[in-house]
């Protein structure tokens, strides 16, 4: 047993039980030092092998000691533990995990076992994103377990590399139906989105009975009292301060306990109890440790080279239970232990110990480790060792490491003799931690290199200069953190993300490069800002640059300028691999922007292919954003939800809040088209407040334009015109800026009985602009609204006209239903008909639940008889979100790995939704589901 841990043995019982029927589940363990942690995730290893539990303390995290329990073997457990010399190390903590399984590599999908080879080192990077890393592990963990459950247990998590705990992240949040259960045990608690349990002090009872059993029966009331009150309830203190003290203190005759530390914490105790005993071995053996601690990658062979001692020399250690030798591996006992071995020497012989691995470590396979070894060891400026770091970097962002890139570039910037070199790698540095999410990170490392180049943090009174302020962007040459362009893209990133695109704008056009990727980046910020004189500040940038400025930013210049550009002017920089990314994108958005949304949902995928293949991770969310977007406006809204929902995983999984604030706002229109007001509502809710304090005036337009839909598919025309002339902020700007409100403007004030004078008229200036059927097909649809009976028919026969001719979809069904509606109200039933059952069939076929209903009511009016049993989405309604996913690919002919594949979920999840689909869907096979579905 543990004592005074009964509840939390329960906790994780329970986990083991529903893996045994199946089920996943994942766990976060967190407290203190010594807490019993470890000891916990012991007892639980023991439980699910039916293997005798280790008694005692051994290698307890506070253990208490677990009496045993034999059987026969029930789940094969994988584990790892962070290592604190590894931190900066990738997939260093992920590859001890799953080495057992590695066998198992040759069953996942090759780009998932590739993307796992490159992250081992077993194979050259392969560029692939972090996803697919994370998706490999899932799968890799699935098919280990095969029919057995599954135990996967991360400790010391506080240590684990950033890399090896987001891609465990990912695979415990994504855990289903593989009977694979997850525990992490850190001190702190970390943001992994996964359930929690805290371990807290022992009670009375638990102490009194664990001093009892490690404290014996001799030692006196007042010493046990002592303890007892200098451990406050923490196992591990009780276990180790009676055995640190000496005889005579034993007695009661000197003083009770070791010299206090600073901060007499229960953890510091005992750190100070173990330096204590680690004082009492001989001289070689302390050396010995040092290098292990210094090191501790418990290669044995590695310790005794580097220290220069021969076995016999960790005896005294190993006898006083401090170190395990297992063969060739050298473990602590605890990580307290380790911490009292490194920092209980001097700082010269924690210098040599570095110097000796980084000797002992010869060959390309320890390159990591020779550079953290020889930085370690370094005690001032170091060119050489900063560019070993440097290529360090390198090697961790090709395998997808970008923490631990931004860790080596920080020290290396640290270790630089040169000013110039020390700002570039701490810009670099800052770079990678932008891409990791780390964003205060970003903003320390950005506040040093302000300091470093004698700036001001951030140059405030350039950053917060009003709009119009000249100086500010005209900014001093001599101002490096403002004229560094690089420097001033990073800064911009982190106000998009933390602080707000307003400022983010300021920052670029502060940067003394007024270059074609500042320009670039300066046009992508001020559209998230929404506001024209930003934008307008931009293009006249723009307008002033040299001619050989590449032509998407002056085409750009001109759509922003209310001039007619083609959609077909963006194509080939979009489509072009050799141009700036950034640029690529902004090509795709401007094709949407004018409204060719066909040939924007094909740019999306094209680029979203290409940020897959290359590990961009931030971009690949901004994508998935795109081609959400490019879905709706054809009116696809379950492919524009899956879309949505990825990139908002991906977003939150990279920290990119202000992508986040975008996606949840496209997705609340999703639910609002779908009639799922509360769902649409949170959405909305959650992206206008986090659009209001970063200043993310799109994302505020579109998440009003999400409630606006909300309340016009309900029949509540007053509250949707509300949103929507908060929306239309700045009817003085580009048509193309507000565009996507107008339609909607112009048909919520017909519908309460009002008009917004001049929307029509610009929703047609923009139309003009684009020369798009589809926008010529909104503007024909608003000016039938707008004008009188005579020319309002014309009107909407034109736009049906061009809805036709730009594909169909849910724009041309809502043009016909406002028709029907029209033709009904001047008692043209039998046109009415014909226009409102087409109607109907689109809303049914998009999904478009509020509309459907509309549709029908209209019907009902003109003395059609409905059958309400047809209603929108009958087969698939019966189905979970995630069932109606799996079905739809199974239908069309994938396999379950693939499935897995697309969905992020492991192929045993995947067989488990087409186990509970196929009752509801009345089949019994995936051969029967695509006849299913089109019946």
């Amino acid at each position: 047993m543990l004592y005074g841990r009964a509840a939390e043995e329960g906790q994780l019982r329970s986990l083991l039980r529903r893996a045994a029927e199946g089920a996943s589940g994942a766990l976060v363990v967190h407290g203190e030092a010594g807490i019993g942690k470890t000891a916990l995730l012991d007892h639980l290893a023991a439980e699910a092998t039916g293997a005798a539990a280790a008694a005692g303390d051994s290698a307890a995290d506070g253990a208490s000691g677990a009496a045993g329990a034999s059987g026969r073997a029930t789940a094969r457990v994988l584990r790892t533990t962070g290592i604190e010399a590894e931190t900066e190390l990738p997939f260093a903590a992920l590859h001890q995990l799953l080495r057992p399984a590695l066998d198992r590599l040759g069953l996942l999908p090759e780009p998932q076992a590739d993307a796992l080879r490159a992250a081992f080192g077993l194979a050259a990077p392969t560029g692939q994103d972090r996803f697919l890393t994370g998706l490999g592990v899932l799968t890799l963990l699935s098919e280990y377990a095969g029919e057995s459950p599954l135990l996967c247990l991360v400790d010391d998590a506080q240590w684990v590399d950033r890399a090896s705990l987001d891609a465990l992240a990912f695979a415990a949040r994504r855990l289903d139906s593989e009977g694979v259960v997850m525990v992490f045990a850190v001190r702190e608690p970390v943001p992994l989105g996964l359930p929690e349990l805290r371990l807290d002090a022992l009670d009375r009872e638990a102490v009194a009975a664990l001093l009892a059993e490690h404290a014996g029966a001799d030692l006196p009331p007042h010493v046990r009292e002592r303890v007892a009150a200098e451990a406050r309830g923490n196992p591990l203190a009780l276990i180790e301060l009676p055995r640190a003290l000496s005889e005579e203190q034993r007695a009661g005759l000197l003083g009770p306990l070791p010299a206090a530390p600073a901060d007499p914490t229960p953890a510091s105790r005992v750190t100070a109890a173990f330096g204590d005993r680690l004082g009492r071995l001989p001289e070689p053996t302390r050396a010995a440790l040092l290098v292990a601690a210094a090191d501790d990658m418990g290669d044995l062979g590695v310790v005794l080279t580097a220290a220069g001692v021969s076995a016999a020399a960790l005896e005294p250690a190993e006898t006083a239970g401090l170190i395990h030798l297992d063969g060739a591996v050298l473990t602590f006992r605890h990580p307290l232990v380790r911490a009292a071995a490194y920092r209980g020497a001097t700082l010269a012989r924690r210098i040599g110990a570095h110097l000796a691995l980084a000797e002992v470590l010869v060959g390309a396979e320890h390159a990591d480790r020779r550079a953290w070894h020889r930085a370690a060891a370094s005690t001032g400026p170091d060119e050489a060792v900063a560019r070993e770091l440097d290529a360090a970097a390198e090697r961790a962002g090709g395998r997808q490491g970008t923490a631990s890139a931004s860790a080596a570039h920080e020290r290396a910037s640290q270790l630089s003799p040169d000013p110039a070199d020390r700002r570039r790698r701490l810009v670099a540095a800052a770079q990678a931690a932008a891409d990791a999410g780390q964003f205060r990170r970003v903003a320390a490392l950005l506040r040093r290199g302000g300091e470093d180049s004698g700036a001001a943090a951030g140059n405030a009174a350039a950053e917060n200069a009003p709009a119009g302020n000249a100086a500010a962007e005209n900014a001093p040459a001599g101002n490096a953190a403002a004229a560094n362009a690089e420097l001033a893209r990073v800064r911009a990133a982190l106000e998009l993300n933390e602080g707000s695109a307003v400022r983010a704008v300021e920052v670029l056009l502060a940067a003394g490069d007024a270059g074609p990727t500042i320009l670039t980046e300066a046009f992508h910020a001020a559209q998230s800002a929404g506001d024209p004189d930003l934008v307008e500040r931009v293009r006249a940038r723009v307008a002033a640059a040299p001619a050989d400025h590449p032509a998407t930013l002056i085409a750009l210049a001109a759509v922003y300028g209310g001039e007619p550009v083609a959609a077909e002017r963006f194509e080939a920089a979009a489509r072009d691999p050799g141009t700036l990314f950034s640029e690529r994108f902004l090509a795709a958005h401007a094709v949407h922007a004018l409204a060719d949304h066909g040939r924007a949902r094909e740019l999306a995928e094209l680029l979203l292919a290409h940020c897959r293949s290359h590990g961009l991770l931030g971009w690949q969310a901004t994508c998935l954003h795109l081609l959400a977007e490019a879905h709706l406006a054809l009116g696809e809204l379950r492919p524009a939800a899956r879309a949505a929902e990825e990139g908002l995983t991906i977003a939150g999984y990279a920290g990119l809040d202000h992508r986040a604030c975008y996606l949840r706002a496209t997705l609340a229109v999703c639910a609002a088209v779908e009639g799922d007001e509360p769902r649409c509502r949170e959405l909305a809710g959650a992206a206008l407040d986090h659009a209001r304090d970063h200043e993310l005036g799109t994302a505020a337009a579109q998440a009003r334009y999400a409630l606006a839909l909300a309340h016009l598919g309900a029949g509540d025309a007053a509250a949707a015109l509300a949103h929507l002339d908060a929306a239309d902020r700045y009817p003085g700007g580009p048509p193309v800026l507000n565009a996507p409100v107008l339609p909607e403007l112009v048909e919520a004030a017909a519908r309460a009985g009002t008009v917004r004078p001049g929307a029509a008229e610009r929703l047609g200036r923009w139309a003009d602009q684009c020369g798009s059927p589809a926008a010529h097909a909104l503007a024909a649809r608003c000016r039938a609204l707008t004008t009188d009976d005579e020319g309002a028919e014309e009107s909407f026969l034109a736009a049906a006209a061009h809805g036709e001719r730009a594909g169909g979809g849910l724009e041309l069904a809502r043009t016909r239903l406002l028709h029907g509606e029209w033709l009904r109200r001047r008692r043209r039933r039998s046109d009415a008909r014909r226009v409102l059952r087409e109607a109907l069939e689109g809303f049914e076929k998009a999904g478009a639940r509020p509309w459907a209903e509309r549709a029908r009511a209209e019907l009902r009016g003109t003395g059609e008889v409905i059958d309400d049993t047809s209603a929108t989405g009958v087969p698939l309604g019966r189905l979970t979100p995630q069932e109606r996913e799996v079905v739809r690919l199974a239908a069309a002919g994938r396999s379950n790995r693939e499935i897995a594949a697309q969905l992020f979920l492991s192929p045993r999840t995947v067989g488990h939704h087409l186990y509970r689909a196929f009752p509801k869907l009345g089949v019994a096979s995936r051969d029967q589901l695509a006849a299913a579905l089109a019946d």
